[in-house]
């Protein structure tokens, strides 16, 4: 079944064709890390995770790219003193390799508990400042960029003058884009007011900086994805993904950047995530409309009655297709909740179907169900669609529990396998139960590691204790050559 993408480049969906057969190259933006990842985010790295997962299931191999931005975002190339690394250290009174740190483990843990699978390779942008000065000496080298007051810039116009398209992605047009653009600090050494910012120079004070060719400063936020994209994926690569706010002018850019450095495109498929909005508003600080992924999860927060499970939440992410506009409240929370415990309790009774009445014929015809799932997969990766199809098989499993439908054992394990498949592997949700088993490890490895430490610290009125009053609940430490393990009575 041929798989079809819908390219943001074009418009429209398209064969998809890799570069190398059965091999897919995917790029995705990543996190600015000076804050907690919001749910908008969430849900963008969430659809890249469905279509990494879903590329799998259909047998490709896949070379998975995020990037980490921790230098150098300027979102208007003008006052450096706009620097978000640098503005929120000293908003924390923190050194801004501290606040790279600190939100990076929190986008870490924050995806883990929603079940993201780690991508293959994540660079940081801080880890590839060499190879951005070479990127920058080559456009200077091939006449599409200039230096400025140490400063270097990408020459839009000249881009264009030589029959190449700035906009091309956005369907935007350069002259509407120059009279429409806002009068900026530091757009006077600019040539042009869209040219934007390949290497920046630092003032004095700034505290994130790098020695170049050009003197003292940093990398521009659009240089540093082209350079970690085309290092791990090459100079022409299958998919680039992102959020649907960074199509311009940040892959805009991106797009100027490869073909301005190689002569061609330098991505097939452009892939855009929509965004998500809250009670039919989009969700913004300003507005008080704003909620943090974990203030869902606890239920901390003015918006919903309860809190939700990190499976809830994603479940109700995949029920939105990743194109379109997905809007969370309470009400829509709450079905969700109903529709994963349904989907889930369907799942649990095909692992214990002793009282399904067993036949020569079913009434549920698997092979055609089947198709059609990943026939959804293969149409730009349809997860509401997908998930319509798993819920015919629930009305059946049910049916089946009723004793009012039969099955064939021979199709009862396929309906099995195949269900599991799509629902953890390729949907990648946990049962609930399962979570919190992995919560319980989680716990269990920290009262490990401080009983540990209390034994070596000849403590062992403290280890005792741990030990005596895990054993009280039901929980039993044992030690042995490889480590302590933990067993359940």
């Amino acid at each position: 079944m041929n798989l079809k993408i819908y390219n943001s480049l074009s418009g429209e969906k398209e064969e998809f064709k890799p570069i190398h057969e059965n091999n897919v190259g995917m790029y995705v933006c990543g996190p600015t890390v000076y804050s907690n990842v919001h749910l908008g985010n969430v849900r963008t790295f969430m659809s890249f995770d469905f279509i990494f997962r879903s590329l799998q299931f259909l047998g490709y191999k896949v070379r998975y790219v995020r990037n980490i931005t921790d230098a150098g975002h300027l979102t208007d190339d003008g006052d450096v003193n706009n620097d978000r690394f640098v503005k929120q250290s000293r908003l924390e009174k923190l050194e801004p390799m501290e606040i790279v740190q600190k939100y990076t483990v929190d986008f870490h843990k924050v995806l883990e508990l929603f079940n993201l699978l780690p991508p293959t390779i994540e660079p940081t942008a801080t880890g590839h400042i060499l190879e951005q000065i070479e990127l920058t000496k080559k456009l200077l080298d091939k006449g599409f960029a200039y230096e400025s007051n140490g400063s270097v810039y990408f020459d839009v116009l000249e881009y264009n003058k030589r029959g190449l398209n700035y906009g091309e992605l956005s369907k935007r047009n350069v002259e509407e884009l120059f009279a429409n653009t806002r009068d900026l600090d530091g757009q006077n050494e600019k040539k042009n007011p869209q040219d934007f910012a390949l290497w920046k120079a630092a003032s004095p004070a700034h505290i994130m900086r790098w020695n170049s060719p050009w003197g003292a400063g940093f990398p521009g936020w659009h240089l540093e994805c082209t350079a970690m994209s085309t290092k791990y994926l090459g100079d022409k690569f299958d998919i680039h993904g992102g959020g649907m706010d960074l199509k311009f002018p940040h892959h805009e850019c991106e797009i100027a950047q490869g073909k301005a450095c190689n002569g061609h495109e330098p991505v097939n498929y452009w892939m855009h995530a929509n965004m998500l909005t809250m009670n039919g508003q989009r969700m913004s600080k300003s507005t008080g409309n704003y909620i943090l992924p974990m203030q869902l999860i606890s239920g901390e927060n003015d918006f919903f009655e309860k809190p939700f499970h990190p499976s809830v939440v994603r479940f109700c992410f995949m029920q939105a297709h990743y194109r379109s506009v997905l809007d969370i409240s309470n009400e829509a929370m709450v079905a969700s909740e109903k529709g994963f415990l349904r989907l889930m309790e369907a799942v649990k009774l095909l692992d214990d179907a002793g009282s399904f009445q067993m036949n020569n014929r079913s009434l549920f015809d698997i092979k055609e169900w089947k198709t059609r799932c990943i026939a959804a997969i293969s149409d730009d990766f349809n997860s509401p669609i997908l998930i319509s199809y798993l819920f015919e098989a629930v009305k059946f499993i049910f049916a089946l529990k009723d004793q009012t439908a039969s099955i064939l054992e021979q199709d009862l394990i396929e309906l099995r396998q195949f269900m599991k498949v799509i629902v953890f592997d390729v949907l990648g949700l946990k049962s609930i139960e399962e979570s919190n088993t992995a919560k319980l490890d989680q716990a269990m490895q920290v009262l490990i590691e401080l009983r540990n430490q209390a034994r070596k610290a000849k403590n062992f009125e403290l280890s005792d204790q741990i030990r005596d009053k895990l054993l009280a609940e039901g929980i039993e430490l044992k030690d042995g050559r490889e480590g302590t393990t933990y067993v359940l009575n």
